[in-house]
């Protein structure tokens, strides 16, 4: 048999109310209880955690994640490629300037050194990035939870006052009931 939609809430409100009665704060996780602290105290869950996160980055990371963000671009590997063909140009034989000649070794190193400094700062960036999107995804959990617990409220809220705008017109209804029962009996004895 189906339950009411009111009624499965309220039981799931319930039940939530008698793990929190019986288990007290510790049954629940840090999220769950900074959000039920944010819901007693009416403040806002939103953030902003990137600002946040960004806001406690050391140096280090700032720059290893501009180095990252120039090292990404196509603004990078554009001008990287006109230094190389200028580097080749110039080292031409033709040219008569041969410093690295052909097959140009000095170059080769230069790209090799770049590399291996480049892959492990854009990996630190990387690693930066998720854990960014860590804390982002935590907060949408914590905002998640807020609102599904302020809705499920107001509907308790909307319940409540369902039942008791039917309990005042039952109420209503009653003493129209016994009036009318006292008219009708005024009439059989008149």
């Amino acid at each position: 048999m189906n339950q009411p939609q009111g009624a499965m809430m309220n039981g799931e409100i319930r039940q939530l109310a008698e793990q929190l009665l019986e288990n007290g704060e510790s049954g629940l996780s840090e999220k769950e209880r900074r959000v039920l602290a944010r819901i007693a105290h009416r403040r806002a869950i939103s953030r902003n955690a990137r600002g946040e996160f960004e806001a406690t980055m050391p140096l280090g990371d700032r720059m290893a994640d501009q180095v990252a963000r120039v090292g990404g671009s196509w603004a990078f590997v554009i001008g990287f490629g006109i230094f190389m063909l200028a580097w080749i140009a110039l080292n031409a034989a033709w040219l008569g300037f041969d410093w690295d000649p052909y097959p140009y070794i000095l170059l080769n190193l230069m790209l090799s050194t770049l590399a291996a400094l480049q892959a492990p700062i854009i990996m630190m960036s990387q690693n930066r990035q998720a854990a960014k999107d860590r804390a982002q995804a935590n907060m949408d959990y914590e905002i998640n939870l807020k609102a599904e617990l302020e809705i499920m409220a107001l509907h308790e809220k909307l319940d409540r006052m369902r039942t008791d705008q039917v309990e005042q017109m039952l109420s209503q209804q009653q003493e129209e009931i016994a009036l009318l029962r006292a008219a009708v009996e005024r009439l059989h004895l008149g």
